[in-house]
């Protein structure tokens, strides 16, 4: 064990590591987080996710639920290195904060059930990275499990997630008897004894060793194959050497060309020791990572990790305490004192730094200062939001922030007693500062407050929140889904006829449009597959020549068209997948203009709509259900009952896994009728996929805005 332990201001820079642990739900990422603090000393004794004793689930709703539902960030050394580390929900609904926390990272390990491998989340927030481009190592978990093989995990990362898997350990025993591991590149063994927290080196064991030579040789090809310098090494020498080997594998890592994968057990506590040992050798302190660009006065600028540069930082988190509001940020480059000011460039105001602290989940330590690399949260900022970017005063700059997804579930929130109401807006006003995935609104129609999120969770978790945190009773309506229109056959040649003549300026625009589909308007408006599906589709073109309408009334014309894409005409619901042709128009001299082009716009696109044969959209997702053999029957046929569209299954130790597409409205309340069909045994997830055609029922506009 190693807990050499520095002050964060005697780290230098390149002994840094700012890393997340990302995986599907109950992969294991809280218990290795555990273990990583229990072995680097900062602990001192093992929390346990089902005792409710973890110190990154912290909150009395992660606890109660046994799953990680907040981004925790932590600090801990070893092997003289800080490690800031930062535990992510595993759930689909919260993804926005796994967004924001890989935002902020410089590298990060992905927690793999050995039984299981790659489960629907841990592909989603595998390509969240890789969109962020965070260099990654994978840990195969869980390896005493019945039914574990490493190989067939590492083969189902392989087939998935398209990298290139580096596997750098080879098992010591299987399932039960799993104890330890042989680490290839030094062709050693570690073996963990049982009842001990201490790994004890030796030898390769004899049985092992004509396999462990075979791997070794199979990881040198491996290597080979994807780095220059230890082709050549290898082609000279038929080999490579250890230090070979190790530096190509941290290159191919940074590069993202390859991924180390080890493998162990975080709840026996075998293998955290070398995972700790790749993560200091593999991947990148701030140093190594490019520097951040941002925009300043228009330009592009960039900031290297130097203390001594202009101070800039990005928020990727906000937390209100008991105690005060609290900021999580990043710091790129310079450095901040506690009372200095800063400058954020999103409010352009200037604000000033009342105390920094280290954090350790829901504990802080006060520092005097933060320096680039640090990831900190301060107390004193008043209008900071998650992708604010702070900066020097005198050294503007703007970070991109990271994106935030579309929510498409949405439930009526009111509070019981009306003097409660204004407690309630204050309370959800703190809510949509702490998480910008959630959004509230309040409905034209009904008056009602709406809150909208990711995921029937996220909200469930959401208004618990509010009742836990400011003691308000909240009624909750049924959850209603984002819904859309689309044009499934257009028209042509739509004569529209803008004219006003009311005293003064009159106002006149003739236009011809022709309105069309566009294709795949069912997809996720995304590329990242994180649930920032139903985001307006819509192209705008010109073909009129000779000048018939000048440029900047086609332009007022395309503003105009936008704003009718906010109403359909089934049933009040955003359109998406519309293409717009303006092909004739005409002017007068007098009265054109571009206020009169965008009213013609907007009232000629919602008359065309009219014409057009329309389908309403609703939200489906990808559901993968666990079930006992003896409960596949009902389950299936529940799944039909909800308009399931089954895609496959696979039947695995025991267990069903089935795949199908369902719509989002169908599945409120699925996770109760699940468990009392499989007798709590069946556990699903759900990731948005999309939009798909309602049923004809449905198309008339009758499902609630």
């Amino acid at each position: 064990m190693r807990t050499d332990l520095h002050r964060h201001l005697d780290t230098p820079l390149a002994a840094v590591r700012n890393l997340g642990i990302l995986a599907h739900v109950d992969a294991g990422k809280t218990t290795l987080t555990e273990r990583i603090l229990y072995l680097t000393g900062t602990t001192h004794k093992r929390g346990e996710v089902h005792d409710g004793t973890t110190v990154t689930d912290f909150d009395p709703q992660e606890r109660d639920r046994g799953i990680t539902i907040f981004a925790a960030a932590v600090s801990c050394a070893w092997d003289a290195h800080r490690i800031n580390l930062i535990d992510t929900p595993g759930h689909v609904d919260f993804s926005d904060e796994v967004a924001r926390s890989l935002r902020v990272l410089d590298g990060a390990v992905a927690v793999f059930d050995a039984v299981a491998g790659v489960e629907p989340q841990s592909e989603a927030v595998w390509r969240q990275a890789d969109r962020y481009g965070v260099p990654r190592i994978a840990f195969v978990n869980k390896l005493d499990r019945a039914g574990a093989d490493l190989d067939t995990a590492v083969e189902s990362i392989r087939e998935r997630l398209h990298p290139s898997p580096l596997v750098v350990q080879l098992p010591i025993g299987s399932e039960a008897g799993f104890t330890g591991v042989v680490d290839l590149p030094r062709m050693r063994s570690l073996v963990w004894p049982e009842g001990r927290d201490t790994v004890e080196e030796g030898p390769v064991p004899e049985a092992l060793r004509d396999a462990a030579q075979g791997r070794r040789r199979q990881l040198e090809e491996a290597v080979a194959q994807l780095h220059p310098g230890a082709l050549e090494e290898f082609c000279a020498e038929g080999t490579l050497s250890a230090r070979t080997l190790t530096a190509a594998l941290r290159d191919l890592t940074r590069s993202g060309d390859g991924v180390v994968v080890l493998c162990g057990s975080a709840y026996r506590n075998r293998g955290i020791e070398p995972l700790l040992d790749a993560v200091v050798a593999y991947l990148p302190s701030p140093r190594d990572v490019p520097a951040v660009r941002g925009t300043r006065d228009g330009g592009e600028q960039e900031r290297f990790a130097d203390p001594a540069a202009p101070f800039a930082a990005l928020v990727f988190k906000v937390n209100g305490t008991a105690t005060g509001r609290l900021t999580y940020l990043r710091v790129y480059s310079g450095t901040i004192g506690k009372g200095e000011a800063v400058w954020d460039s999103g409010t352009e105001r200037t604000e000033r730094i009342g105390r920094i602290l280290r954090v350790q989940a829901d504990r802080h330590a006060p520092l005097e200062r933060a320096v680039a690399g640090d990831i900190v949260a301060v107390v004193g900022l008043k209008s900071a939001r998650a992708g604010s970017t702070l900066c020097a005063p005198g050294a503007p700059l703007v970070l991109e922030p990271p994106t935030v997804a579309d929510p498409v579930v949405s439930v009526a929130v009111e509070a019981v007693g009306s003097a409660e109401a204004e407690q309630l807006v204050s309370a959800l006003t703190r809510l949509v500062e702490e998480d910008p995935s959630l959004v509230v609104r309040t409905d034209p129609e009904t008056g009602q407050l709406v809150l909208s999120g990711m995921g029937e969770l996220h909200l469930e978790v959401a208004v618990e929140k509010i009742r836990l945190a400011h003691g308000l009773d909240v009624r909750v309506g049924r959850p209603r889904v984002a819904y859309r229109e689309t044009v499934v056959r257009g028209v042509s040649g739509l004569v529209h006829r803008h004219v006003k003549q009311d005293g003064g300026a009159g106002e006149f625009a003739h236009v011809v449009l022709d309105v069309e589909p566009m294709e795949d308007v069912t997809g996720d408006g995304d590329d990242g597959g994180d649930g920032g599906g139903g985001a307006t589709r819509f192209e705008f073109r010109s073909t009129v020549v000779g000048g018939r309408v000048p440029q900047e009334y086609v332009r007022a014309l395309e503003a105009g068209c936008r704003d009718a894409l906010a109403d359909g005409p089934l049933g009040g619901h955003p359109v998406t997948g519309v293409r717009v042709v303006l092909t004739d128009g005409a002017t007068h001299p007098k009265d054109s203009s571009e206020r009169a082009f965008r009213t013609a716009g907007r009232f000629a696109l919602r008359e065309a709509l009219r014409a057009c044969a329309m389908v309403l959209l609703e939200p489906v997702a990808d559901v993968t259900v666990t079930v006992p053999d003896e409960a596949v029957g009902g389950v299936l046929g529940d799944l039909a009952a909800r308009r399931g569209q089954v895609s496959g299954s696979v039947a695995r130790a025991g267990v069903v896994v089935i795949t199908a597409t369902v719509p989002l409205v169908e599945l409120f309340g699925y996770a109760t009728r699940l468990r009392s069909r499989t007798r709590g045994r069946g556990v699903f997830t759900a990731r948005p996929a999309g939009y798909a055609p309602a049923p004809s029922t449905a198309s008339t506009g009758t499902p609630a805005r």
